[in-house]
């Protein structure tokens, strides 16, 4: 029997080198996407090109409480045979001190916090009875502070400590874990003068690629005894402290 998996925000950049991994792996991905429909489509067909029926998209605004209802009820209607699901999709973007709102906080806290939880408490009959997991991304930022970026910050550091709760409540049938990337890909604004400064606190001196991030689920979702953990992979950066993007 194939058991699927459920990556949001799985057409692009972390997302899709995760989907792709997991494929690889055996199994089949149910390919969440927001606005990026052409992306998604051309990672469904390649991944049905490579097994048959192995890959399904389906669209929602994890931001949108009925359209994230939506994609719940759409998986439950597939029936299909759900084990993994990786919370990816992520909103990013500054909100420095003087120009955030309240409408920029609901959406960046309703995609990064409210929508991986509620996904995971709803979807929590299906992933036990294939003793599944859960992989939750996190940022290193959601212990230290990306300046100008307040509220993406304070919404990964709630995420991380919904990770924390869901591996206790969640558990015995479901192991929950977070995994916390650094310097994979560079922001849309970051500038050169940025990126070395970034590169220069990394004890490992280079970027990394978002192929790190999915070995290490590959490696997680097989991992049976780890449960409740938050791993980096940020080239030792955390270690040593940081600032800046």
């Amino acid at each position: 029997m194939t058991t699927w998996a459920l990556v949001t925000g799985a057409a692009k950049r972390i997302g899709l080198a995760i989907a792709i991994q997991l494929h690889d792996d055996g199994y089949n991905i149910v390919i969440h996407y927001g606005q990026s429909v052409d992306e998604a489509q051309a990672l469904c067909n390649r991944l049905n090109a490579k097994r048959a029926d192995s890959a399904i998209m389906i669209q929602a605004d994890l931001a949108n409480a009925n359209a994230l209802n939506e994609l719940i009820a759409q998986i439950e209607a597939q029936e299909i045979d759900l084990e993994i699901l990786i919370n990816n999709a992520s909103c990013f973007y500054p909100t420095p001190i003087g120009e955030s709102s309240f409408t920029k906080a609901q959406q960046l806290l309703a995609t990064n916090l409210i929508a991986p939880y509620i996904l995971a408490e709803k979807l929590r009959p299906q992933l036990a009875l294939h003793n599944g997991c859960v992989i939750n991304l996190l940022d290193i930022h959601g212990k230290r502070p990306l300046k100008d970026h307040g509220l993406y910050s304070i919404s990964k550091a709630a995420l991380e400590m919904a990770t924390l709760s869901l591996a206790q409540e969640l558990a015995p049938k479901i192991r929950v874990n977070g995994v916390s990337p650094g310097a994979i890909l560079w922001p849309a604004q970051s500038n050169m003068e940025s990126q070395q400064a970034v590169l220069g606190a990394i004890p490992l001196a280079k970027l990394g690629q978002p192929e790190d991030i999915a070995k290490l689920i590959s490696h997680l979702v097989s991992a049976p005894y780890i449960t409740g953990q938050v791993i980096a992979v940020d080239g030792g950066r955390s270690a040593v402290g940081f600032m800046g993007a």
